[in-house]
């Protein structure tokens, strides 16, 4: 079978096309070093663009006093900059927002690599044209080769000079077009001995540094190799959206192991190098054993920084938890299917680790198949990283005092256990008691003051209780063997004793942290409220990260604080500038990251699939350190989770939004339909029987116009009764009818409601059957006549014709009775609740009589409005249908018949 997956495009391919069509352009005019002519060729290609009626805009150019630049630019159309100060002096910069509200068809944005003055919106200026590309404007810009992220130490190494402003790699990576600007090495040594590049003064000393001939070279060959290899991307992502076929060789990955005893930075800047050469993805591990929480803060500071330079190079970053490095790297290589494992040099850690095995040379003992990159070459004049400490406090000279003086007050109690027991027990059980203490110190205070007890149990026990006594020289060759063996169980009991204090640390740790995250996921998944789920996350962030937290939510005016903890209500314009850009783009800005970083707080995006739902604020404590790349995870995992959550309370308030405009809607179009039908109907007969009454009056007789003017009167009542139950139901449904109640006799109510119904009821016999010893009763007999009509219009209309309809009425023990019963088709089980409802009517056939469902309703309301309660019950012998209502006996009604009211 033929494999045709290379006959069809790469959906990766064509999904990174897709994403680029509502998006700017970039293109970046690429050198090896400043003054090859990089804005003069940008400036000329904007003129070839102006010629050809492209609207184009010169946002910020660094002319550095350059005739030719400024003559080029003169004739653009300039935007004119924004005036930052900082610290007493005024700066130039980009005017961001004027080039949004301007949108030009092509931005020109000089320096790519720059770096903004504090205060701006974004730390650099690459940031400044991502927000500009987004917007749709396509970009020209320039950048010099030793700016690119991966390459600054190579740089540094060349050149001897430490590049400042740097930008990641990713953005040359996703520009659309790269022009080299190239100029052999002579000549622009020419150019800068001319003045063409820097002033005199500057040019002179530049010629003995950065711009020397060598140094040029290398950087030339730096350029025009990152050239090469976009060139071979560009062509390789054609292939693959264009399904051309070709050789297709199964891709690598990268793995760079950060450990804390070697120069993390350079690995992860070589992985970069390497991966970018070979077109692989890379990962940044770093693995957390119980030992890790006990390292210094700097270590810990260097790891941290090594996953934040791998993060902005575009790799990915891990945290692996486990007692053996080398086992779990290897176990995530084969899993993840690594290819290379890029691992460091590392120092040798103090006398007592020079014999021990490091991880790198753990790593390359059992590699076995994977290929095994070693990165030397590091600079011995850094400062060498500090030892692994037992914990964060332990750094301390007060801590590691008191560890030490717990080792010798430990050995001088077992030295005095020791001279009690002496005498009834051989001196091999002696050094049990001292091997207790070790043991015990070395769990208590760790593991250089178990050393310090080790070394001080073995001299106390030689020189206390061996032969010859309160000497440290040995005569028994057999004590000799027990002091060494002695010796040897100390130091491995400190050891282990104290592995197994930074494991049960650990353990603690990670049980902490778990059951905090399950406490949140409890506390959120149990609220029912906004109020409550918000409260849940501000109060477990704050917990988390020791510091403030804070939820807002976008309102009519905009964002706004929904929660806080510590109870928060404003924050300032920075913060709130942060917040909002965090909102509207959906990506992480405030204190700590590259957007806004002048802001108090860090603000990380609540999204859900179906887009963003708020913004969470944090904020550390004053003398905290920024969080670190794994509380970072942490809160982009919170903030999910939060996301998710409030989306949910939000979904139940729209459902039962969505409920109540569906019943709206469909009360509605019941009127609509009713409306429609019930007013048209009688309006029909009527036009019909007056136009018959004017076109044939003379040749009509009596009768015949009698007829017709009946049929008006019919019909015109008709209409008066819907109009009246329609204007009943809206006094229902305000509350605005309200019974007037007074002393009434039900016969008095039902004949004046059967009077009414004669017309109606040509075709149907109505017998009345009230009991002789039914009691006046206190209502409004207008309303109470109105409900008895309705029963007798609804049972004459849908009784067959003949029938007989009933109405009788009783006391009982606790309530009147009134029955309307009929003997028509009935209602059905399911439905004898409903018809009761608005505008609800029967399914029926074609033949189903005229209605607007309100006659019940009305029934019910006014039968309520006096105390009372209706239902429908199956007629007698389960045929028609018989409507029962209950009233309350009237006030002070003696139901025994003994009484009157």
């Amino acid at each position: 079978m033929n494999d045709d997956r290379h006959d069809r495009p790469s959906p990766d391919a064509l999904l990174a096309e897709a994403q680029k069509e509502s998006r700017g352009h970039l293109k970046i005019f690429l050198g090896a070093a400043p003054g090859v002519g990089k804005t003069y060729a940008m400036l000329e290609t904007a003129h070839e663009r102006r010629r050809e009626g492209i609207d184009v805009v010169a946002g910020i150019i660094e002319t550095h006093d350059r005739r030719e630049t400024e003559a080029l630019l003169a004739d653009l159309d300039i935007l004119p900059p924004r005036l930052a100060e900082y610290r007493g002096r005024s700066f130039r910069e980009m005017d961001l927002d004027g080039l949004l509200r301007r949108r030009p068809r092509i931005a020109l944005v000089d320096e790519l690599a720059h770096s903004n003055i504090p205060g701006s919106r974004h730390l650099k200026r690459w940031q400044d044209v991502e927000e500009l590309l987004a917007a749709g404007i396509d970009v020209y810009s320039t950048l010099n080769i030793q700016h690119l992220e991966s390459i600054n130490d190579i740089v540094e190494q060349i050149s001897g000079v430490k590049v400042r402003e740097t930008l990641p790699d990713s953005v040359l990576a996703t520009a659309d077009e790269i022009e080299l600007i190239d100029l052999p090495p002579q000549d622009l040594i020419k150019r800068l001995e001319e003045g063409k590049v820097y002033v005199p003064e500057q040019a002179r000393r530049a010629v003995h540094s950065f711009f020397s001939p060598g140094n040029l070279t290398a950087l030339r060959e730096l350029a025009l190799r990152h050239a090469a290899e976009r060139v071979d991307r560009q062509m390789v992502d054609y292939m693959r959206a264009h399904a051309i076929p070709g050789p297709w060789p199964a891709r690598e990955r990268i793995l760079v192991c950060i450990d804390e005893r070697v120069d993390a930075e350079r690995l992860v800047r070589t992985a970069k190098r390497s991966a970018e050469r070979r077109g692989a993805a890379w990962v940044a591990v770093t693995v957390e054993t119980p030992a890790a929480h006990g390292l210094p803060e700097a270590a810990k500071d260097r790891i941290d920084a090594a996953l934040r330079l791998a993060a902005q190079m575009g790799g990915d970053t891990v945290t692996l938890h486990g007692d053996d490095v080398g086992e779990c790297v290897l176990s995530y290589a084969r899993e993840h299917n690594c290819t290379q494992i890029v691992v460091g040099r590392a120092r040798k850690a103090g006398w007592l680790r020079r014999w021990s095995r490091s991880v790198t040379d753990d790593l390359i003992s059992r590699a076995g198949d994977f290929t095994v990159v070693l990165v030397g070459g590091e600079d011995e004049t850094r400062p060498k990283p500090a030892r692994p400490a037992v914990n964060k406090t332990d750094d301390t000279w007060l801590h590691l005092g008191l560890g030490y003086a717990v080792a010798l007050l430990a050995t001088a109690a077992a030295t005095g256990l020791g001279f009690v027991i002496h005498p009834w027990l051989p001196i091999a059980n002696i050094s049990v008691g001292y091997l207790l203490a070790v043991m015990i110190v070395a769990m208590k205070s760790g593991l250089r003051p178990g050393i310090l007890a080790s070394a001080a149990s073995f001299l106390a026990f030689n020189f206390f209780f061996t032969e010859p006594r309160f000497t440290f020289a040995i005569t028994d060759t057999q004590n000799i063997v027990t002091v060494v063996f002695f010796l040897i169980a100390a130091f491995i009991i400190s050891n282990m004793a104290a592995r197994l204090r930074d494991q049960i640390r650990a353990t603690r740790e990670s049980a902490r942290r778990t059951g905090n995250l399950y406490d949140f996921g409890r506390k959120i998944s149990a609220a029912a409220t906004q109020d409550d789920v918000l409260w849940a996350v501000v109060h477990h962030v704050s917990a988390t990260i020791h510091g403030k937290s804070l939820v807002l939510l976008p309102g009519e005016a905009g964002l706004s604080i929904a929660a806080g903890y510590p109870p928060e209500d404003q924050i300032d314009d920075k913060s709130a500038g942060a917040a909002d850009w965090a909102w509207s783009h959906g990506k992480i800005a405030g204190r700590g990251s590259a957007t806004l970083p002048a802001a108090q707080w860090l603000f990380l995006p609540l999204k859900t699939g179906r887009g963003p739902v708020g913004v969470l604020g944090v904020q550390m404590t004053e003398d905290a350190d920024l969080p670190s790349p794994g509380q970072m995870r942490l809160l982009e995992t919170l903030a999910d989770q939060a996301a998710v959550a409030i989306e949910r309370t939000t979904m139940v308030a729209d459902i039962e939004t969505a409920r109540v405009a569906t019943e709206r809607e469909r009360l509605r179009a019941a009127l609509l339909s009713s409306l429609s039908h019930d007013l048209r109907t009688p309006l029909v007969s009527i036009m019909g029987a007056a136009s018959s009454l004017i076109a044939y009056d003379d040749k009509l007789d009596a009768d015949g116009r009698r007829d017709l003017a009946q049929t008006i009167q019919d019909e015109a009542e008709r209409l008066n009764r819907f109009v009246q139950n329609l204007l009943d139901m809206t006094r229902l449904g305000s509350g605005a009818l309200k019974p007037r109640v007074d002393w009434v006799d039900l016969r008095d109510v039902v004949t004046a409601a059967v009077k009414r119904t004669e017309r109606l009821a040509r075709r149907h016999a109505i017998k009345v059957d009230i009991a002789p010893d039914t009691p006046l009763l206190c209502l409004d007999a207008v309303l109470m006549e109105q409900v008895i009509f309705n029963l007798l219009d609804n049972a004459c209309k849908y009784a067959p014709p003949g029938s007989p309809v009933k109405v009788w009425a009783k006391r009982t023990a606790d309530h009147i009775a009134i029955e309307v019963a009929d003997q028509g088709p009935g209602i059905p089980p399911e439905d004898r609740e409903k018809v009761f409802d608005m505008f609800y009517r029967v399914r029926a056939a074609d033949t189903q009589e005229a209605g607007t469902g309100l006659g019940l309703a009305i029934c019910r309301g006014i039968v309520e409005a006096h105390g009372g309660t209706i239902k429908a019950e199956p007629g007698l012998h389960g045929a028609g249908t018989c409507i029962i209502i209950h009233l309350p006996p009237p006030p002070d009604l003696d139901l025994d018949g003994k009484g009157n009211p």
